[in-house]
C-alpha cells in the first residue's frame, strides 16, 4: 500500500511517501480502505514540533479520514465488511472525562489515516452518515467533534441564543452549522467580502468584518442591542480573546480552543474587558468517541453537509499541507484516497 510517514519533523520534506505491505488484522482490529483524509491545525503543529503532545517519529499522520471496512479480525463484533467508518481522535477515550492514560491520538502517537489502508481497533472507529461523500465524511473526527462540543455538549447552546463564530476555518463553519441546527442566531466574522456572502448563505444573520472594524467586539454588542453574544466559539485564542470578552453577554460562555496566537503570542487582555461581564471561559479539546457518535447521528438526522474548501490528490499531500498552512481557507482541506 501507499503510505505517508513523518520521518522528520520541522520541515515539509519530512513527510515521506512509501510502499508497505498491509498486515492482517489482529482479532479485534479492522482494516479500512481509506477514501479521503482531511487536515487540521494540529497536523501542521505536529509537523513543526509545536504541538503539546510529541509526535512519534515515523508515525502515519492525520487523525481525520474515512473509508470502508475491507477486512475484520476474528473477534470483531462492532463492524462488518463494507461499513463506512471514521476513526476517533482520542481512540482510547470512549466517554466521560478524559484521563492521563487516554491521551493517545491518531496521527500523533498512534498511526493515523494518511495511507491507502488504516488498521484500527474496532473500539476506535465510528460509522459515518450514509448521505456524506467520502470527502465530507473525512472531516468529522477533529473539527466536527470540536465544534459539536463547543456548541452543543459543552457550550450548551439553546434555541434563540446568539452564537458568535470567528473566521472561516473548519471548526468555525461546523459551529455555525450546529448553532443553526440548534435554533440559534449566528454572528460571524471575516475580513473578506466574498467569504461574508458565503457565511450568510450558510445561515449567519450578521457578518462583521474584523479587519475593517478593529473593535469588532463592540460591533457584535451593537448587533445584539447591547446584550452581547450568549456563546462565543473562539478559535483564535490570544489574538481574539480581548474582543471576545467585549462581545460576550453578561453571563455568556466563551469556548476557548487555541492557547497560542499568531507568532506564538500569549494571552494579554485589559482589565476593562475582563470586568465587563461575568462570563465563563471554558476550555475543551476535541472529544470522546461518544461525542463523535452523537454528532454523527445529528449530522445524519439533519443531512448536514460539511464545507470543503479544496480537495488535493493523494500524491500532493505536501501541497495540501502548504495550502492549509497559508490560512486563507473556507472550510476543510481534504486529501483524496490513494
Amino acid at each position: 500500500m501507499q503510505v505517508y510517514r513523518l520521518q522528520e519533523f520541522g520541515r515539509i520534506e519530512g513527510l515521506a511517501l512509501g510502499e508497505e505491505a498491509v498486515r492482517e488484522p489482529a482479532p479485534t482490529e479492522i482494516v479500512v480502505r481509506v477514501r479521503a483524509t482531511s487536515l487540521n491545525r494540529r497536523d501542521w503543529s505536529i509537523l513543526e514540533k509545536t504541538y503539546p503532545l510529541a509526535g512519534r517519529p515515523g508515525v502515519v499522520p492525520l487523525s481525520d479520514g474515512a473509508g470502508e471496512v475491507v477486512a475484520v479480525g476474528g473477534a470483531v463484533k462492532r463492524f462488518r465488511l463494507g461499513d463506512r467508518v471514521t476513526g476517533s481522535y482520542f481512540p482510547r477515550w470512549r466517554d466521560g472525562r478524559i484521563a492521563g492514560d487516554l491521551i493517545d491520538q491518531l496521527g500523533c502517537t498512534l498511526d493515523g489515516m494518511l495511507a491507502e489502508y488504516a488498521i484500527l481497533d474496532q473500539e476506535w472507529a465510528v460509522r459515518v452518515p450514509d448521505h456524506l461523500t467520502w470527502e465530507e465524511a473525512a472531516t468529522l473526527t477533529c473539527a466536527g467533534v470540536t465544534a459539536w462540543n463547543s456548541v452543543v455538549e459543552t457550550g450548551g447552546a439553546r434555541a434563540g441564543e446568539t452564537v458568535l463564530v470567528i473566521g472561516t476555518g473548519g471548526v468555525s463553519l461546523f459551529a455555525l452549522q450546529f448553532a443553526k441546527m440548534m435554533g440559534c442566531r449566528v454572528i460571524a466574522t471575516t475580513s473578506s467580502a466574498v467569504k461574508a456572502e458565503r457565511l450568510r448563505a450558510l445561515g449567519a444573520e450578521h457578518v462583521v468584518n474584523h479587519a475593517a472594524e478593529k473593535e469588532w467586539g463592540k460591533a457584535v454588542r451593537d448587533l445584539t442591542g447591547g446584550e452581547g453574544a450568549d456563546l462565543i466559539v473562539d478559535t483564535r485564542g490570544p489574538d481574539t480573546l480581548e474582543q471576545s470578552l467585549t462581545a460576550v453577554a453578561l453571563y455568556g460562555r466563551i469556548i476557548l480552543l487555541i492557547t497560542r496566537g499568531t507568532n506564538g503570542s500569549l494571552f494579554q487582555f485589559s482589565g476593562d474587558a475582563y470586568s465587563r461581564s461575568l462570563a465563563t471561559i471554558l476550555r475543551l479539546f476535541v472529544g470522546s468517541r461518544a461525542s463523535l457518535e452523537a454528532m454523527a447521528k445529528a449530522v445524519a438526522s439533519k443531512e448536514l453537509r460539511p464545507v470543503i474548501d479544496r480537495v488535493f490528490p493523494f500524491s500532493e499531500a505536501r501541497q495540501a499541507y502548504d495550502y492549509f498552512a497559508g490560512g486563507d481557507v473556507f472550510g476543510k482541506v481534504v486529501i483524496a484516497g490513494a
